[in-house]
């Protein structure tokens, strides 16, 4: 969630072994932010010197070796300093299909990590999603998702009337719309909410355009035909990457080829993790809870995409 105030009690350790947990996630930020889950070489980021001159470009993911119609592309921006990482991914590969963290509607949401959600559903991507209640780094515990969560027709928390969503309808229409507006809950394969929308129709919402706070974000948009979805993480507080503001994250979702974009759950939530080709698991950005960069938020609701391929079993 985005805030300043988080609780550290789960962080509470003598001295040495805290110095050592840090030393252990600055070593794994590191190593991570410079490896490409395209091929695990060293990434060197796309640089642009300001946002409206960003020019994605797109290099394909392998997934068991065959193509898996989902597009990373790592930037940089220099004013201001922002490093962000997106993907697009093509909603009409008939192998790809979009997951929503979820489960059955009796059963609580527990937290967990993006990386763990990534790596337990056998999914090739996944980014946090919802806003939630309960801060931690610690996996397993009792959370609710303030918004809607949708997953596979099963409604698993009920919609936010303040904030919007992310819905992929079951005809295959995706849209990202106010929650408060969604009366056709039983056409709806997969939804998740998120805050407010940032991009409509190209042109930066009013809500986007009166926030001026910069912020670690994590965000969604489409295209106009809905062809594609874009996923991008914004890294923030920390000297290389200040964070972005809610105008910026829209035009960098515009930039990437989105016409209309969400912003998602951010600060120290904000996560993209990736299948790399080495078979683990890892975040493309560095997470930051805590003011510990590179310690990894445990989170309520999460979208992820899977893809069926070759020997792929699900």
């Amino acid at each position: 969630m985005i805030t300043n105030q988080t609780p550290m009690g789960a962080l509470r350790a003598p001295k040495n072994a805290l110095y050592s947990i840090i030393f252990i996630f600055l070593l794994i930020s590191l190593s991570c932010a410079t490896m490409s889950p395209v091929d695990n070489a060293r990434e060197i980021p796309a640089a642009s010197s300001q946002i409206a001159t960003i020019i994605p470009k797109w290099q394909p993911i392998a997934f068991n070796n065959s193509h898996s119609g989902v597009y990373y592309f790592p930037g940089k921006n220099t004013r201001p300093r922002i490093d962000f990482w997106a993907l697009r991914i093509d909603l009409q590969n008939p192998d790809l299909f979009i997951v929503v963290r979820g489960g059955q509607s009796s059963v609580p949401t527990t937290s967990t990590r993006v990386t763990s959600f990534v790596r337990d559903n056998g999914l090739l991507a996944g980014i946090n999603a919802t806003p939630f209640d309960y801060i931690s780094v610690t996996e397993g515990k009792a959370i609710n998702n303030i918004g809607i969560v949708i997953s596979d027709g099963v409604v698993i928390a009920p919609p936010h009337t303040d904030y919007y969503a992310l819905v992929f309808d079951a005809d295959g229409k995706v849209s990202i719309i106010k929650q408060a507006e969604m009366d056709l809950i039983e056409n709806i394969h997969n939804a998740i909410g998120g805050f407010h929308g940032i991009l409509k129709n190209y042109q930066l919402t009013d809500r986007a355009l009166g926030s001026e706070a910069r912020h670690p974000r994590s965000a969604a948009g489409i295209c106009t035909e809905g062809k594609y979805l874009y996923l991008l993480v914004v890294d923030g507080r920390r000297k290389g990457s200040i964070g972005t503001t809610e105008a910026e994250t829209a035009l960098i979702l515009r930039a990437l080829g989105a016409v209309d974009g969400i912003n998602f759950d951010g600060g120290g939530s904000s996560t993209l993790a990736v299948l790399y080709p080495d078979g683990k698991v890892r975040p493309v950005n560095t997470p930051i809870h805590g003011g510990i960069h590179g310690m990894e938020r445990a989170v309520a609701g999460c979208l992820g995409v899977r893809i069926l391929a070759n020997n792929y079993k699900n």
